[in-house]
């Protein structure tokens, strides 16, 4: 859906961004859009006298903000499966998930697969509820069924067990990855990516016309939370192929959210090779608004790669070698780099390597940058400012406290992420969710993560010392994220002549109970000169 009308949005207040200590405050009243593009904000009866002819929304004291910008959200790959699974971010109750399978399995007819594939965890359920085989079993009786919380733990009924051939499997699957009962029987319950892709096989692969169909539900739901923007770091098994319905959508004019792509490795042994073929791709996209190649990352090395940071891990003398010609071939071409680093020796090994990289190429306007940094230290924030890089935050631990704290030791999570330290130090700071399997594609979650640092696990709370004021998360989530693709003076505030991406929020931000972010949602989201939601709450003005 598109607006090229100019349209004045009234009687509200417009959240423009975080205050530059500028006479006019932050938040102003109205705002008119058009082509586009800010045209100005103000008061309702000044914009009103100004544009006589705009069509008008009273937004009958609504809340509007800068649209939200994931900077680091697997999108491309999520679209292409988002319109044949379920989708339990904001589910709470055992009842919601499993009713939602018993529609899905109506909806699919007898033997058609159902699965709730990564973005949610069980924390989030009463009673850190997971399902059970024998739930999944009477919800959908004649339905292959699995479900997996993020890349912890899978669960399959009885049916889709004998669909992958579960039973044999066992031999062939790494020890310890699928359960079994007492009398060595499985009990539907994996884990491990063998395991996982055992039932994603046995889904199937959706052809080009699915995968757009997907890709266009998916960017309407994520506008429905009020995202306007995402930048897909790429990740495993995305080669160049796996981004033709994101370029289809693109050509036809129908993609209504603006998305940033990196290129990833996807062999092991051949990262070199394959990030130089990327390069020649990255240089030469001219892209559009709305979609473009920025970068390389965020699996720039498989060596490098350390995962959630939960096992033993080393960048050995060869891997540091290839960052090395790896990074370097990046800087040459003046492009983006995006690497995936959770621990602080790993960000350690990656800042050996960039600071090599800089005394012979500066990388400091490159926009380098890294993603999660969960445990980065005070001396590798000093090092990270030093090299003009940005950071990638996102809310997994919000999810994994409990796990992660049995790993890296007591008390540690009080201070996980250092988020005040980063942002004291200058750093540009930018929100991701590392959606859509790894963790929930909903922005509001990581806004309530980073506010009041307190996970669902029940595990410790983030000290306040690192928590980011409302104000401070959303610029993150705004013109901080549009660092990452150089448009931080075009994207992420509301002033006239930046983007008109916006969205009208359910309830205030700002003054709501700190738990209600959580339930927060768009009434009506606009990217540039598209519409692409509206619940159809906020309605035109009359008189």
């Amino acid at each position: 859906m598109k607006s090229d009308e100019v349209i004045l949005l009234a009687n509200g207040r417009v959240w423009r961004g975080v205050d530059t200590g500028r006479e006019d405050a932050a938040v102003k009243e109205a705002m008119v859009v058009g082509g586009g593009r800010v045209l100005a904000v103000g008061t309702t009866d000044d914009l009103r006298a100004r544009y006589l002819h705009a069509r008008r929304i009273d937004l009958a004291g609504r809340t509007v903000i800068p649209g939200l910008i994931d900077a680091h959200n697997h999108a491309a790959r999520g679209g292409a499966t988002w319109g044949t699974e379920l989708h339990w971010a904001r589910l709470t109750s055992r009842e919601q998930a499993l009713d939602s399978i018993r529609q899905a399995a109506e909806a699919a007819g007898p033997r058609g697969w159902v699965t709730a594939i990564g973005g949610w965890h069980q924390t989030q359920f009463s009673g850190t509820w997971l399902p059970s085989r024998s739930e999944l079993d009477r919800a959908a009786p004649d339905n292959p069924v699995y479900v997996q919380s993020l890349y912890e733990v899978g669960v399959a009924n009885t049916t889709a067990m004998l669909c992958v051939g579960l039973a044999a499997a066992v031999q062939t699957l790494p020890a310890g990855t699928v359960e079994t009962d007492d009398g060595g029987a499985p009990t539907g319950v994996v884990s491990g990516l063998p395991a996982y892709n055992l039932f994603l096989a046995a889904v199937g692969t959706p052809d080009l016309q699915q995968e757009m169909v997907g890709t266009r539900a998916m960017v309407r739901d994520y506008a429905a939370l009020g995202i306007t923007g995402v930048c897909d770091p790429g990740g495993f098994g995305m080669s160049q192929d796996r981004y033709a319905a994101l370029r289809e959508l693109a050509r036809r004019g129908e993609l209504e959210m603006r998305m940033r792509l990196y290129g990833s490795a996807t062999t092991p042994g051949s990262e070199v090779a394959q990030v130089h073929d990327w390069l020649d791709v990255v240089a030469s996209d001219v892209g559009d608004e709305w979609l473009k190649m920025i970068g390389i990352g965020e699996v720039v090395h498989f060596g490098c790669h350390d995962f959630e940071g939960l096992d033993d891990f080393a960048i050995s003398a060869p891997a540091r070698e290839q960052l090395f010609e790896i990074s370097s071939a990046v800087a040459a071409r003046g492009l983006p780099m995006l690497i995936h680093a959770v621990m602080d020796d790993s960000i350690g090994a990656i800042l050996d390597c960039w600071e090599r990289v800089d005394r012979a190429t500066p990388i400091g306007t490159l926009r380098f940058s890294l993603a999660h940094a969960d445990r980065i230290t005070p001396r590798n924030i000093a090092r990270a400012k030093a090299l003009g890089i940005g950071i990638v935050v996102d809310a997994r631990l919000a999810f994994r406290s409990a796990t992660s704290q049995r790993v890296w030791g007591a008390g540690v999570m009080r201070t996980v992420p250092s988020l005040c330290d980063i942002v004291a130090a200058g750093i540009p700071l930018g929100v991701g969710s590392d959606a859509t399997r790894a963790s929930s594609h909903d922005p509001w979650l990581s806004l309530w993560w980073l506010v009041a640092g307190r996970p669902l696990d029940g595990s410790s709370e983030r000290d306040e010392a690192q928590r980011l004021s409302r104000e401070r998360a959303l610029a993150a989530h705004t013109e901080g994220s549009a660092w990452f693709s150089f448009e931080e003076t075009e994207r992420g505030r509301l002033e006239p002549g930046w983007a008109s991406d916006f969205t009208v929020l359910s309830d205030d931000y700002f003054s709501v109970p700190v738990d209600d972010i959580l339930t927060l949602h768009s009434e009506l989201t606009m990217a540039g000169d598209r519409i692409s939601y509206s619940s159809g709450a906020v309605a035109p003005a009359t008189g």
